[in-house]
């Protein structure tokens, strides 16, 4: 297990220089730059600009460059926002980003799992076809369309929630409310499904036709035997989920003023600024890598049928 763990960490190394790579190259050669504007400044003046930034060097030389900067931690000016570096942004943002995610797939998964159980339980019931239709409901509706409508339901309409806003404010801790659950409404469908399908599975199982006939309850059968094997799908989709819920939380994050990394995602976007552009991209795949690093690990500790030699 433990050779294992160092391979896979060893193995994020030439998977994110790959990344850095194809990124690199494709922000450069896209139509465009992150000095151009409606009013072109003056020939020399740009020229100044790009020798500061040394993009008047061979793009191949700044390629080595930047990666010589990264190998040292820094993540470069950047070009639009002159007060600090993209290292600094990063370091004040993400952790918001990362907290909102973290609550969001934290909510996602206890209701979604709950919601799978008792589906799978009360099969073709009612309160199987409810749980449902809320899963396809967080399914199909995007979250553009349900951060708004949280908004003016609870904020504007009722006035039960401020309309936007972080926990650092004047509102404190509801402010996280309407965000977390918009952010956690696909995740949490995905997750009951998967639950539901799952338990439906395993509860068919010959072992647990077994349990039956020896007279165990329907509880205990549930949380020692289905439980733990109709996880492994639900753990498998946790990795992928969170990376997805950080960087789908740009929309949400403009949407609730949540001041996360999100918001410097799409002004570096519009920008052109290509380092800080670099930065989110940097810091969006290393989330990914290790979340479906760590689902392997876990993966293990659920199924003792799972090896890793």
């Amino acid at each position: 297990m433990t050779k294992y763990i160092i391979r896979r960490l060893i193995g994020i190394i030439p998977t994110l220089f790959i990344v850095i790579t194809i990124s690199f190259f494709l922000i450069r050669v896209a139509p465009g730059g992150p000095f151009d504007a409606e009013r072109r400044p003056p020939e020399q003046v740009l020229k100044n600009i790009e020798a500061k930034f040394n993009l008047d060097q061979p793009l191949h030389m700044q390629y080595l460059r930047y990666m010589g900067d990264i190998l040292r931690g820094d993540l470069g000016p950047s070009f639009r926002y002159q007060d600090h570096d993209v290292n600094f942004y990063i370091a004040n943002s993400l952790p918001n980003s990362l907290f909102l995610g973290f609550m969001a797939l934290g909510l996602a998964t206890i209701m979604g799992i709950l919601a799978g159980i008792v589906s799978a339980l009360k099969q073709n019931t009612w309160i199987d076809y409810t749980a449902m239709a809320i899963a396809i409901i967080g399914i199909t509706v995007p979250l553009f369309v349900i951060g708004p409508v949280l908004m003016y339901f609870f904020a504007l309409k009722w006035g039960i929630l401020p309309t936007s806003g972080w926990i650092t404010g004047r509102y404190g801790w509801v402010t996280l409310i309407m965000p977390m659950v918009t952010l956690s409404m696909q995740p949490f469908a995905t997750i009951a499904r998967l639950s539901r399908a799952s338990m439906l599975e395993v509860l068919r199982s010959d072992f647990i036709r077994t349990a039956r006939a020896k007279g165990l309850r329907q509880g205990v059968i549930v949380r020692r035997h289905v439980l733990k094997g109709s996880l492994l799908p639900v753990v498998s989709y946790l990795g992928p989920a969170f990376a997805a819920i950080v960087t789908g939380s740009v929309v949400v994050e403009q949407i609730f003023r949540v001041p996360g990394l999100g918001r410097f995602f799409v002004q570096s976007a519009i920008n052109r600024d290509y380092t800080l552009i670099m930065g989110t991209v940097i810091v969006y795949s290393i989330i990914l890598i290790l979340m479906n690093f760590i689902v392997d690990i876990i993966y293990s500790f659920l199924d003792p049928r799972i090896t890793y030699k």
